[in-house]
């Protein structure tokens, strides 16, 4: 008997965390964004070539790469990055202040 449409889902949702060429799986992501991110991101995804997924992927890895490599490894900096603490609010923006990549109000302003 053929599956229904919901179970082929499950089956989808079920190899995710096992999927890709080095077996380590995907994580589902679910956000909202401003608009404006959302447009820069088709558009980028677009100049390159690339979906989206691949887009944030490349940015987020390549951003954790550039910080690890100015981290010593086994420092306190090291293991207060690898923490996991429970985050209850938006406060990530004062973290992401000292980014380099990160456009503060008044250098968006024409």
């Amino acid at each position: 008997m053929a599956k229904t449409a919901a179970q082929r889902q499950a089956a989808y949702r079920a190899r995710r965390p096992h999927a890709g060429n080095d077996r380590n799986g995907e994580r589902r992501l679910s956000v909202w964004i401003e608009t404006r991110a959302s447009l820069a991101l088709a558009r980028l995804a677009r100049r390159y070539a690339i979906t989206q997924q691949a887009l944030i992927e490349q940015l987020v890895v390549r951003e954790d790469e550039r910080i690890l490599a100015g981290i010593e490894p086994d420092s306190a900096q090291w293991r207060a990055y690898f923490s996991n603490p429970s985050l209850r609010s938006n406060d990530g923006d004062r973290y992401m202040k000292n980014s380099p990549t990160t456009i503060t109000k008044e250098q968006r302003q024409p």
